[in-house]
């Protein structure tokens, strides 16, 4: 079927780019080069229970790429290759909310990565998801809603010369945060609104070649995002609404994707490490501690949301082409 030629095409140029990244970091382009920052010590260990919950099935293009948690549990993901998004209910079972038309091209326009694909995913409270798509095409490429038993419906246009990538709610300001790891931007769309702006393009936000500005988070008066490229984690003030001035909080992440918080304060982050299959927490002072590994079964981990003290990673097996999954974690209480 044409479905399943695409979503197998997109898996072959998948693996095809992202070992292109993995030698990429092998060889240590990754590496930060912004200054002032606090550069971490060699990463500690730390062992944390774990369990695979969830193990998806990569023929029909179920990578995962992003998550986000409702109040009873239920997880809701994007599939990249597949284009679509889904539901994953805490008994495991995994249900297609919608599936993105493929383009004429199959999407070969899509800067950087050749395919099209869904990327960042929020739910607000009455249930709607909010998901990006990018699809290398001006008639398609966006920011949608996906209400509930309803079809995805495109509330605001994203350039088709970029790769939306990470999507973040300000709660408090009804505001979305975007960002574009192929333009080095971060962009807003107000809850309601259909314009999006461009809010940063800062330096630190490029890319070195590959994936720049990519997992994006709101929190306690400002936006933190991660740049794959340069292995850092970022910190932008609000100033009314507007950028402040950006500090790296840490430095020599390499291959960071997607990082969420643990606990009520903001000195503890759980990144995940795309290319070397880590988990990691980050603490004062950019302290980073290994707390999963691909012997915990992670394959290419994309994002993560943490849930009291559970922790749920998502792994796309984009490199290792084996098993894309859900794995559980819990935290220790420090």
């Amino acid at each position: 079927m044409e479905n399943e030629d695409s979503m197998r095409k997109n898996m072959t140029t998948a693996a095809v780019v992202t070992a292109a990244l993995m030698a990429a970091l092998a060889g240590g382009t990754a590496s930060a080069t912004t200054t002032g920052s606090l550069r971490p010590a060699a990463a500690q260990q730390e062992a944390v229970p774990s369990r695979i919950a969830v193990h998806f099935d990569l023929a029909k293009g179920q990578t995962p790429e992003n998550i986000a948690l409702s109040p009873d549990g239920t997880a809701y993901v994007t599939f990249a290759a597949a284009r679509q998004v889904a539901m994953v209910t805490r008994k495991g079972t995994t249900r297609i909310l919608a599936t993105m038309p493929a383009p004429m091209d199959g999407g070969v326009d899509t800067p950087v990565l050749k395919f099209a694909l869904t990327t960042g995913i929020v739910r607000t409270d009455d249930g709607t998801l909010y998901f990006l798509y990018a699809s290398g095409a001006a008639e398609t490429t966006g920011l949608y809603r996906l209400r509930e038993g309803g079809t995805p419906t495109r509330v605001a246009a994203l350039p088709a010369t970029g790769l939306p990538n990470g999507l973040a709610l300000d709660e408090r300001s009804k505001t979305f945060y975007i960002t574009d790891s192929a333009l080095g931007t971060i962009s807003t769309v107000r809850l309601g609104d259909h314009r999006a702006s461009v809010w940063s393009s800062a330096p630190q936000l490029a890319s070195t070649g590959f994936i720049g500005v990519n997992g994006v988070k709101v929190r306690d008066g400002a936006v933190w995002a991660s740049n794959l490229d340069k292995g850092t984690l970022l910190r932008i003030p609000l100033r009314h609404g507007r950028p402040g001035p950006i500090k790296v909080m840490a430095e020599g992440l390499a291959g960071i994707d997607d990082f969420a918080f643990a606990g009520s304060g903001d000195d503890r982050v759980i990144a995940t490490l795309h290319g070397i299959s880590s988990v990691v927490r980050v603490g004062p002072k950019g302290k980073v501690t290994t707390l999963l590994t691909a012997s915990d079964g992670l394959q290419n981990p994309t994002s993560v949301a943490v849930r009291g003290r559970t922790l749920h990673v998502l792994s796309a097996a984009f490199t290792t082409a084996t098993d894309p999954n859900l794995l559980l974690a819990t935290l220790p209480r420090h």
